[in-house]
């Protein structure tokens, strides 16, 4: 798939835009206050891959904690900054890898001009953070919340920022609308060759927002479009880090994890394919490198997806059929579930460690 050619903006060693992989991230929703819950959690999306993680900065008792977040997290953090460029300032100094302002709360040219000077003595990156649901009311009257008021919003703190010789921006267009997303973010990439952070933003939790999340940024990366995402979901964050990888391993775009490939199941299924897919979700999430795994009911299609898997359960009578890269290895019995999921995971894991 070909992507959008775009500038290259280095977050703390971290590489968007350009011919780089898409970069995976996401935001702790942990108070900030406390620094040893957001290490903790910060390194829980890290164990799932996540590359690059936000924390919200509402107040200077959260900027004060940053340093100790930064000099305990193992990727680069960015600070979210609404209202107070004050805090930006003190998320700075903290020495943040990145800054998320948002245009439709901090607005005043003065204000943005002493940011950007700041970050500039500092080489930090800028995001141009646009949500639908926070426009300026000067947008909001010309515009209302269409894609149109969108990138309007991005355009005039672009404009701030460049009149100060600062172009190490990222922008982002955010919607709860999928198409205002969707569209303002195929405007935008028309006009700039800024890098864009992709997400639908409130998309919700559940099937909602999976279905959002993918539908919103599947469709954008597959015109070309993105070179960072996170998945916002309303729940545990690290949940973002898997449908993320999931979305980008769909268009591959990016190898990560376990790719589980499952029959929908039907009359002629013999072992519970649902109850081992969910299995091996829960278990292996901390699973970074690519495997294809089959769970295949029966031997209709099943020995063709196990057959070109890394690892392949065939439903029969007697139980699973275990392939390993194509070859038949065992029978797997059923009698018991949760033991046949362990054996699998076993196999995979094995696999895994083969080169060890």
């Amino acid at each position: 798939m070909s992507m959008k050619e775009t500038s290259v903006v280095d977050v703390g060693g971290v590489k968007i835009g350009g011919d780089n992989p898409i970069v995976v991230q996401s935001m702790t929703n942990t108070d900030t206050r406390d620094p040893e819950a957001t290490i903790d959690q910060i390194n829980r999306l890290v164990d799932h891959g996540c590359e690059l993680v936000r924390v919200a900065v509402p107040d200077e008792e959260a900027a004060r904690a940053l340093k100790k977040i930064i000099a305990g997290s193992p990727v680069p953090i960015i600070a979210d900054i609404h209202y107070s460029p004050d805090l930006a300032l003190m998320a700075l100094d903290a020495g943040v890898a990145k800054l998320r302002l948002n245009p439709g709360n901090i607005t005043l040219e003065r204000e943005v001009r002493r940011i950007a000077n700041a970050a500039s003595a500092r080489s930090i990156p800028i995001r141009v953070g646009v949500n639908s649901g926070s426009l300026d009311q000067e947008i909001i009257d010309e515009y209302g919340r269409t894609a149109a008021g969108m990138v309007a919003s991005a355009e005039r703190e672009i404009r701030l920022l460049e009149d100060q010789g600062f172009n190490d921006i990222i922008v982002s267009l955010k919607s709860s609308e999928v198409n205002i997303t969707v569209d303002s973010n195929r405007i935008f990439a028309d006009r700039y060759d800024y890098p864009l952070h992709l997400g639908v933003t409130e998309a919700g939790g559940g099937r909602s927002g999976l279905v959002k999340s993918a539908i919103g940024i599947g469709t954008m990366l597959g015109e070309g479009i993105g070179d960072t995402v996170r998945v916002s979901l309303t729940g545990d964050p690290v949940e973002e880090v898997g449908t993320a990888y999931d979305i980008l391993r769909a268009l591959d775009l990016r190898n990560h994890g376990i790719d589980i490939v499952s029959c929908p199941t039907c009359g002629r299924t013999e072992i519970d394919v649902q109850s081992l897919g969910k299995y091996l979700e829960m278990n292996m999430g901390d699973v970074t490198d690519s495997i294809r795994v089959a769970l295949m009911g029966c031997s209709v299609n099943g020995i063709g997806e196990a057959g070109s898997s890394n690892v392949g359960v065939v439903g029969t009578e007697n139980g699973g059929l275990l392939y390993v890269d194509g070859k038949y290895m065992e029978t797997i019995e059923d009698d018991d579930i949760e033991l046949m999921a362990e054996q699998i995971e076993e196999s995979v894991r094995n696999y895994l460690n083969r080169g060890e």
